[in-house]
């Protein structure tokens, strides 16, 4: 709920006590109050839509009710769709529609499904048409067969390049990425892979909700913060970790380590260096480390290695389609795991008792529940346990989902890939221009976000003495603030995310174009308002 009115003492007073994102809303009050105009790049909702899978899935759509009503049609009541023959009365669709955009994506999906993957065209074909009428529960509860094959495929080529392993992985659709972690985190502790107390370790800066859900009363574990502390040769942080920060890591009672790759809210992906390090510190010092990684921000990364295909038997990967494609209202996230991996094994590690109370929290799923795999159980976790005959993800937005997989499949050339990330890193140019700062390129840079740090800026404009002036005098508190009230520009604290207290997040991927200058030339005027008040003293 938003505190109307707030003073600014009384703001100040909540400022660091509550998330970041919640205190957003009331900087957005406070610059409606003072502002005709908001440019609020505190949220990462990006404003773009991929439209061509979308108008796919409503025109595939109208094929999938012409199918319920050939099997019976009353009125405004209709039957269910049919599998025999179905896959040629969708190639006759086709054949006898406009050809849009939508219409050479369908044509290309049923090439892909039957000539790539080698599906059974009226299998493949049947099971997107009863998906989208969303007319049956989700059977397999995981994820719809050919859908789950579809969305491993693009997974390994948007977050393993494609990679061949040994063992296959699975994949369990979920209610976007915000659902994953909260199933992973319950399906940890009911498995008893984690306990209250316990220590796990965050690679920070860090999306928030990972800083807290930890501290959680149910919870209570014991965090252990890697910090992003390396800097280069002229003292500019990299986002990278020491190898004396990853040396942390060789503490064997921490039991998961969990990483947002690329991170939030610099937004920049662990570099092969980094990578290496980490992996020898596991493989070599604590080969029993679970590790969970979220790569929301992969795809805007050049040729990006996710930590899933570097240690595949440790790491459980969570994605989120959120960002991506413009769809953070379809909800639709993944939770994906090597058949191999160290939490089937630590589970088979378990004392008898544990075993026996897990035996009896799962025993109405099958006869022997010691073997149900953890996948399994994060899916019969995730409705528990009891209602995991009605789990899984609606149809429909698996449907979507393989839809949105399959444009990027099929796009070869990685055509919208490319328009994405330029989109991203010309905002970050643009809000640099009006800092009138020079950006500097990184291979490793998705420029989803950007983050400023207001010491350094000062720093390289009017020297230390002021910067150190300003540390003194004011808080990021008062930036923000006053961006809110005298500009209307709504940013986030970077110490939220467990970034430096004096950084502020910018957001690239919410706002248009023209807004990218205006919020640097508002942080410019801000820092030189303070200088000139600081020459009057």
């Amino acid at each position: 709920m938003l505190i109307m009115n707030l003073p600014k003492d009384e703001l100040q007073k909540i400022y660091g006590q509550i998330s970041p994102f919640e205190f957003k809303d009331k900087l957005i009050r406070l610059a409606q109050e003072n502002n005709d105009d908001i440019l609020d790049a505190g949220r990462g909702n990006p404003n773009w839509t991929a439209s061509t899978p979308r108008e796919a899935f409503f025109t595939f759509g109208q094929f999938a009710i012409k199918e319920t009503q050939r099997t019976w049609c009353k009125d405004d009541l209709a039957g269910m769709p049919e599998k025999k023959g179905i896959a040629k009365r969708f190639q006759e669709f086709l054949e006898n529609s406009p050809q849009t955009s939508a219409i050479k994506l369908l044509t290309n999906i049923l090439k892909y499904g039957t000539e790539e993957m080698n599906f059974n065209s009226d299998e493949y074909i049947f099971e997107l048409t009863d998906g989208i009428i969303g007319d049956n529960y989700p059977v397999p509860d995981k994820m719809l067969i050919h859908i789950e094959k579809i969305v491993h495929n693009y997974l390994m080529k948007e977050l393993c390049q494609n990679k061949e392993f040994e063992s296959n992985f699975e994949v369990f659709a979920v209610e976007g990425g915000t659902a994953a972690m909260c199933y992973i985190f319950d399906s940890l502790v009911v498995n008893n892979l984690l306990k209250s107390g316990d220590t796990i370790a965050l690679m920070t800066p860090i999306f928030t909700p990972y800083l807290e859900i930890p501290h959680l009363p149910n919870y209570k574990f014991n965090v252990i913060n890697i910090k992003a502390n390396e800097i280069d040769e002229n003292g500019n942080p990299t986002w990278q970790y020491t190898k004396e920060e990853l040396n942390k890591l060789k503490n064997k009672n921490i039991k998961v380590l969990f990483v947002v790759n690329p991170n939030n809210p610099a937004s920049v992906a662990l570099s092969r260096d980094c990578k290496d390090n980490l992996i020898s510190v596991v493989k070599e010092h604590n080969p029993e480390l679970m590790i969970v990684t979220d790569d929301v921000y992969c795809t805007f990364v050049d040729n990006f290695h996710s930590l899933v295909s570097e240690l595949p038997y440790n790491t459980l990967g969570v994605y989120s389609y959120s960002k991506y494609f413009g769809v953070t209202g379809w909800r639709l996230g993944t939770i994906f795991l090597n058949e191999k991996n160290i939490f089937n094994d630590l589970i088979k590690k378990l004392s008898p008792d544990m075993k026996n109370e897990l035996n009896e929290r799962y025993k109405h799923l099958c006869q022997n529940p010691t073997e149900i795999s953890f996948m399994d159980r994060l899916v019969a976790d995730s409705r528990q346990v009891a209602l995991n005959h009605t789990a899984g993800l609606s149809t429909p937005q698996q449907v979507q989902m393989a839809f949105f997989s399959l444009f990027a499949l099929i796009d070869k050339e990685n055509t919208y890939k490319q328009l994405t990330k330029d989109i991203c890193k010309s905002r970050k140019n643009l809000l640099f221009n009006g800092l009138e700062l020079e950006y500097e390129k990184s291979r490793h840079d998705a420029a989803y976000y950007t983050e400023l740090n207001i010491l350094d800026i000062a720093l390289m404009k009017y020297g230390n003495t002021f910067a150190e002036h300003i540390k003194e005098n004011y808080s990021t508190f008062d930036l923000l603030y006053d961006l809110a009230k005298y500009h209307g520009v709504i940013l986030l604290n970077g110490d939220g995310f467990a970034s430096s207290k004096w950084s502020i997040r910018v957001s690239l991927a919410n706002l248009k174009d023209e807004a990218y200058p205006k919020i640097g030339i508002a942080i410019k005027n801000l820092i030189d308002n303070l200088y000139n008040t600081y020459l009057n003293l």
